[in-house]
């Protein structure tokens, strides 16, 4: 939700980034986008605050500590823009700002969103649905930008990892049991090497995915609308962009969430 409105807000209100000179811009793939506003603050600000928010009355630790930790790092996250000359002071401002109010709104209703995705029958055709009608509409320049492509991947990985949550809570043990597990933080060599050995094969399954789903996607495309696949401009087309990125990185999602879990679970790394 949050990284939709910014996308979307940044090519309806058009502002431009910051003008080199004065600024040094140290960062160039996304110079091509508008600036207001920044979605690095957006999400920065309602990743932390969410994290802070969902556990700080589920794990033993100070309050202030919480607090302070996300307002540093979506403080050092938005410097960073800044310093890398991709925005202005008001487009940090403005991103958090927006966030800020995205969590205020949605907050009461986290529980009962919450709820139904795990649980309601029709969460797996809302999950894919909205989003790719969403990506379908998304507002249209006069010249390329990446926006829509990132925001296709950004709703694709979303979609995915939500029916995957919605798929284990169906068939695997429920979200909503009563126990809740503790958490402890075991320094043994044999639970740094578990954990290890859980990312890396999380790690490789997923880059797998992405590749496997990439070219299979692009090849379909490419036989439906008659073009090479390296053909950079056929591939920023909407027909093009928006289903090849939206099945590669809802499959991504899928997989991390469903896949990659049963892997640990089948290879002992649970």
């Amino acid at each position: 939700i949050v990284m939709y409105i910014g996308q979307v807000s940044k090519d309806i209100l058009k502002w431009p980034r910051p003008l080199s000179p004065p600024v040094v811009k140290l960062e160039m793939r996304t110079n091509a986008e508008y600036g207001m506003p920044s979605t690095h603050a957006m999400a920065a600000t309602a990743i932390s605050f969410s994290f802070f928010i969902a556990t700080m009355n589920l794990y033993k630790y100070p309050f202030e500590l919480g607090l302070a930790a996300a307002f540093v790092f979506s403080t050092l996250v938005c410097l960073s823009r800044l310093y890398t000359g991709m925005h202005t002071v008001l487009d940090v401002i403005g991103g958090a700002l927006i966030s800020a109010v995205l969590l205020m709104l949605l907050y009461p209703a986290w529980d009962t969103i919450d709820h139904l995705l795990l649980t309601s029958p029709f969460c797996p055709l809302f999950s894919i649905a909205v989003p790719l009608v969403l990506c379908y509409n998304y507002p249209k320049l006069d010249y390329y930008s990446p926006t829509r492509g990132d925001t296709t991947t950004i709703l694709g990985a979303a979609a995915g990892a939500t029916v995957g949550f919605w798929l284990n809570n169906q068939y695997a043990a429920s979200a909503y049991s009563s126990k809740h597990a503790q958490p402890g933080f075991p320094l043994a060599t044999s639970a740094v090497l578990l954990v290890l050995g859980r990312f890396l094969v999380g790690i490789l399954v997923v880059l797998l995915t992405r590749w496997l789903m990439k070219s299979v996607a692009l090849a379909v495309l490419g036989y439906r609308y008659k073009f090479p696949l390296r053909d950079l401009q056929a591939r920023r087309r909407l027909e093009v962009e928006v289903p090849y990125k939206f099945v590669t990185y809802s499959s991504v999602g899928f997989t991390a969430t469903v896949i990659v879990p049963l892997l640990h679970q089948l290879l002992g790394l649970m």
